[in-house]
C-alpha cells in the first residue's frame, strides 16, 4: 500500500503578489539542495486517521506555527516515489525567522556509529508562485496551480 501524507500550503498577498509558504527539509541529504527541494509542511498518516487533523498537527510540529482558520482543499498528488499527498491551503502570514521545527535522529556520517539530531525543517520562506514553481519538489507543483484556480474561483464568485 502506498504511503499517504497530508500537508498545508499557507498563502498571502504581499504587495499585490500572491505568495506561498514553503519549507526546506533538514538533514545532511538536503543541506545543499535548493531548487526542486522545498515542500509543503506535511506528514504521513495511517488508515483511519483524519488527514486534515494530521496536516494541521504536522504543520505545527514542523514550523512551530499554529494553522488557524478555514482550510481550502487543493487536491491530491502522487509523487514520483508513489506517495499520495493530500493538501489544503489557508490564508496566513508567518515570519519565517520564527520557525521552530521538531527534530529527528540519524546516524551521521554514515557507518560512523554516531547519531546526530537534525531539524525536520531547517528553513522556510514566502515565495511568489513563479519562484515557488522552481523551488518546490516537482511532484508537489500541481498544488500551486490548484491554489491559483481555487483563489480565482473564489474571486469570481464561483
Amino acid at each position: 500500500m502506498a504511503k499517504q501524507s497530508a500537508g498545508l500550503l499557507p498563502f498571502r498577498e504581499h504587495h499585490g503578489t500572491l505568495e506561498v509558504f514553503l519549507v526546506h527539509p533538514g538533514g545532511p541529504f538536503w543541506a545543499r539542495k535548493d531548487d526542486g527541494a522545498w515542500s509543503l509542511a506535511k506528514g504521513e498518516y495511517e488508515p483511519g486517521e483524519d488527514p486534515e487533523t494530521v496536516a494541521r498537527r504536522e504543520f505545527e510540529e514542523e514550523t512551530g506555527f499554529v494553522p488557524r482558520g478555514r482550510l481550502l482543499p487543493i487536491g491530491t498528488v502522487t509523487q514520483k516515489g508513489g506517495k499520495h499527498v493530500v493538501a489544503w491551503a489557508f490564508h496566513a502570514d508567518f515570519d519565517p525567522a520564527r520557525l521552530r521545527s521538531n527534530t529527528f535522529s540519524m546516524e551521521w556520517p554514515p557507518k560512523s556509529g554516531k547519531r546526530r539530531e537534525f531539524p525536520e525543517v531547517d528553513r522556510a520562506g514566502w515565495f511568489p508562485l513563479t519562484e515557488a514553481r522552481r523551488k518546490i519538489l516537482p511532484g508537489q507543483a500541481p498544488f500551486l496551480d490548484a491554489l491559483a484556480r481555487v483563489l480565482e474561483n473564489r474571486a469570481g464568485g464561483a
